[in-house]
């Protein structure tokens, strides 16, 4: 909108001209679904279906018409969950336009009134129902809705200005409803200096100290300048989401979008229609399925002073005379602090360099500090230093992975944007393939993006997972360790393979049924795995008892045996199989790692041939 200081802040926009996220553009419905984590029972059959699949299996490959149509029903299903609705500015415009209209109504006064009473109550329409039918006199006192002019004066046909004091004729003073007389050039000052000092012009009063007469938005158009006008209106068109507690402004710079959000699931995570995705509660980018407090200890942790610190006392030692931090950076132990203080002393035992000689092990070989350290001298200084290089080098792992994965997720949008505008169009071309018949890589490619967002989150929460709890942090890492080796294979196989498809210099590979099928087979998985990490991370890994043995429900569940799309979950994968699977009954897909029953000749999740 017009002022960059109201919008909120905002981290690292990602910005993409399609809607990728929900599949539709700004001419299309603005109601959008959470995520696609929500419904899992989506992806839920039947042991029935799953066992007529089986039968299938080696007769069918898949029929990309019938996923089609399973993805739109899918997509409908979970619209009708949604909890959020984007709205546009001819959006915000009508609704305002309506809770006006409804208010005038409503209480029998006019709309400059109504507009009056709505800003008052933040624009509810019910509180002002309320507040008026409970104590109506009060309400207009508080608001500046007079019934009857202040000052009267029926006859005069001159009248002095309040600020200037100059005397004018009666078609040149203007008043508010209170009847205080001031001149068209005192009016036209007082509201473009109200109007510059920001969005406190929208409770403007009469400029008399005295009086609390409320200005309306007809005078504000008949006194004020077109541009100073146009700053009103956009002032009060902000007030009606601001103001609001069920919308808020997208926090993407340049985006006048704005979002309503109804109280659902408990997922905050909102998409807007300029596919910049955050949270609703915290307003940062969307980070389910890790809480706003992680994200808030998390970005607090990056940009803070904090690993400054530790970093100095990790790396550094105070000078035992004036106490500033020195950090050695040649080999000798013969360390001068810089002027003006210039004390020598010894890096190891931070004594005084003059008390070295031959009977402390010679100049360069101070034995003085491990006779000290022997007797417990040095053991809390060096405790503390060693904590803060563990906790440096902890902090640096989950950091570079998480900052890692932002940078994938930003290459791999501008990839999706690619594909979208110039390589699907290319590849239709190429394997004179209908562009609805692609649609399967650019579902992966949305699947990679929405996959590396969760990744990246992870981080911040296995950096936040306490220490002591061993299990929680194993089975942690084991989710962690599948979803993300399986986002490798994905991404791996959308980046590298589809390009020998895209190469026009060569001939075009007769295997594109099987890249198509692949492909989809690595999606399906993929997203399979980012489901179980989801679901687990959001349940607190509850699934982990005491004794740090995982539940049958959270074992079922890591194996990869949530039922799905082509037949997956009916056998576990060898990596999260319960204790009572005989592993030698199956065998692992070396494309998917789906654990296949030994009898099959394909893999059931994406029908490579077993080698």
């Amino acid at each position: 909108m017009d002022s960059e200081e109201d919008m909120h802040d905002a981290n690292d926009v990602e910005s993409v001209d399609d809607d990728f996220y929900s599949g539709e553009t700004e001419d299309t419905p603005m109601d959008y679904s959470c995520s696609e984590y929500d419904n899992n029972d989506e992806l839920e059959y039947d042991e029935e279906e799953e066992e007529e699949d089986d039968d299938d299996d080696d007769d069918a490959n898949f029929d990309f018409v019938e996923d089609d149509a399973d993805d739109s029903i899918d997509f409908e299903s979970r619209r009708a969950e949604q909890n959020f609705t984007i709205l546009k500015e001819i959006d915000i415009q009508q609704r305002q336009e309506d809770d006006i209209t409804r208010v005038s109504a409503v209480l029998s006064i006019s709309r400059v009134a109504s507009s009056i009473l709505l800003r008052h109550f933040n624009w509810s329409v019910s509180k002002v129902h309320d507040a008026w039918f409970a104590d109506e006199d009060r309400v207009r006192k508080t608001v500046g809705l007079l019934e009857e002019p202040v000052v009267k004066f029926p006859n005069a046909r001159e009248l002095t200005c309040g600020i200037c004091f100059e005397t004018f004729p009666r078609d040149s003073i203007k008043s508010a409803a209170c009847g205080h007389p001031f001149c068209t050039t005192c009016w036209e000052g007082y509201i473009r200096t109200s109007i510059n000092d920001g969005p406190g012009c929208l409770m403007l009063r009469c400029p008399d100290p005295s009086c609390g007469a409320a200005i309306g938005q007809d005078m504000i158009n008949s006194l004020a300048s077109d541009e100073d006008k146009e700053k009103y209106s956009r002032y009060l068109l902000r007030s009606y989401i601001e103001d609001s507690k069920k919308t808020k402004w997208c926090p993407a710079p340049g985006c006048e979008h704005a979002v309503n959000f109804e109280a659902g699931n408990g997922n905050y995570d909102v998409t807007c229609l300029c596919s910049y995705g955050f949270c609703w509660n915290c307003t940062e980018e969307a980070h389910r399925p890790v809480d706003c407090g992680t994200v808030a200890k998390w970005i607090l942790k990056n940009s803070a002073e904090s690993e400054n610190m530790n970093w100095i006392l990790a790396n550094s030692k105070p000078c035992p005379k004036c106490k500033r931090p020195i950090e050695k950076n040649q080999g000798c132990m013969h360390m001068t602090c810089t002027p003006p203080c210039k004390f020598e002393f010894c890096w190891l035992c931070v004594g005084a360099w003059a008390d070295h000689g031959e009977r402390t092990g010679g100049f360069y070989a101070c034995n003085r500090y491990e006779a000290a350290k022997q007797e417990g001298v040095y053991d809390e200084a060096e405790k503390r230093r060693e904590m803060a290089k563990n906790s440096l080098e902890r902090y640096t792992h989950y950091y570079e992975r998480w900052a890692s994965n932002q940078s994938s997720r930003q290459k791999a949008l501008a990839d999706l944007h690619q594909m979208q505008t110039v390589h699907l169009e290319k590849l239709s071309d190429l394997q004179c393939t209908p562009e609805s018949q692609l649609k399967f890589i650019t579902e992966a490619w949305m699947q990679i993006v929405e996959c590396r967002r969760v990744l990246k989150w992870t981080y911040a929460y296995g950096y936040y997972l306490p220490e002591p709890e061993h299990a929680k942090k194993q089975f942690f890492e084991y989710l962690q360790g599948e979803a993300e080796s399986g986002l490798e294979r994905l991404h791996q196989c959308a980046e590298k393979e589809l390009q020998q498809f895209l190469n026009t210099e060569s001939k075009p590979p007769n295997d594109f049924n099987d890249f198509r099928t692949k492909l989809a087979g690595l999606t399906s998985v993929t997203r399979n795995y980012f489901e179980n990490l989801v679901r687990a991370l959001e349940n607190g890994l509850s699934d982990v008892d005491s004794n740090g043995a995982c539940s049958k429900t959270s074992t079922k569940s890591v194996g990869g045996s949530s039922k799905g799309r082509g037949g997956r979950g009916k056998t576990p994968r060898t990596g999260g199989s319960s204790k009572s699977t005989d592993v030698s009954n199956y065998w692992s897909c070396e494309q998917c790692t789906y654990a296949n029953v030994k009898s099959a000749t394909r893999c059931e999740m994406c029908n490579q041939q077993r080698r």
